[in-house]
């Protein structure tokens, strides 16, 4: 079985509250990572976010596999969990975008919702990444502007899926399943993170890192060289493939 090492951090930025978590739960056959940023004003935002996040974890412990019907059932476990804890008044607007990486250490499978981001690594370059349910992504995606101007774009908070809405789950799953080998690498991470460093920094990173520890740790320096004030909750999970 192919070794698979993780490191993940959660940082509040330059904000008095952290929407962010994230976690990780490895088993013999099979491994879970998720990462969520909730919102919802109150401590919504934070209780939406770790909701979604152990209850995804829940749900893989308690029946772990590899089908897109597993990650369907991950996620409709945290809406659930979610719908439930709105009924208090204080928390019945909070939302939270995700994103999991489901593996049985030789094949992988993700989802997402909302705009935390997957980034697949080979060769040390960008293999694939996940596309946010963004408004600047529409707009991209339209050709009505740049991929780079996402990160700067004046809608860039207005997000078009996420846990918590109404009308059930509303995520992008995988089908198929991807192969994984040696030297492969996934980094999860939420708005926040992606925002301050670019997907050619985040290569050059992971190229010069022997370890997922090392690769975070680099590009960590790399975002705090450059926010200030009420910047954003930046987190992130790396996981190295060998």
């Amino acid at each position: 079985m192919t070794e698979f090492r993780t490191e993940q951090f959660t940082h509040k930025g330059g904000r008095p509250n952290n929407e962010d978590y994230c976690g990780f739960l490895t088993l013999k056959s099979f491994a879970c990572w998720v990462a969520a940023d909730g919102a919802g004003g109150h401590n919504g935002g934070e209780t939406a976010s770790k909701t979604a996040v152990e209850a995804v974890l829940e749900a893989f412990e308690a029946s772990p596999g590899l089908t897109s019907r597993h990650l369907t059932n991950y996620l409709e476990k945290a809406q659930g969990e979610i719908i439930k804890k709105q009924q208090a008044p204080d928390l019945s607007s909070m939302r939270t975008t995700i994103a999991l990486l489901v593996s049985d250490y030789k094949n992988c499978m993700w989802a997402h919702a909302g705009d935390t981001r997957l980034y697949m690594f080979k060769g040390s370059r960008i293999y694939f990444q996940t596309k946010d349910h963004s408004v600047p992504q529409a707009l991209a995606d339209a050709g009505e502007i740049t991929v780079e101007e996402i990160r700067c774009h004046e809608d860039r908070n207005r997000i078009l899926k996420c846990l918590g809405a109404e009308g059930g789950v509303r995520a992008t799953i995988m089908d198929n399943k991807v192969s994984v080998e040696k030297g492969d690498a996934f980094l999860i991470c939420t708005d926040g993170f992606w925002d301050n460093i670019t997907e050619t920094e985040m290569e050059i990173d992971y190229a010069k890192s022997e370890t997922p520890e090392k690769w975070l740790c680099h590009m960590r320096s790399r975002i705090i060289r450059r926010v200030d004030g009420e910047y954003d909750n930046y987190s992130a999970i790396a996981v190295g493939v060998g």
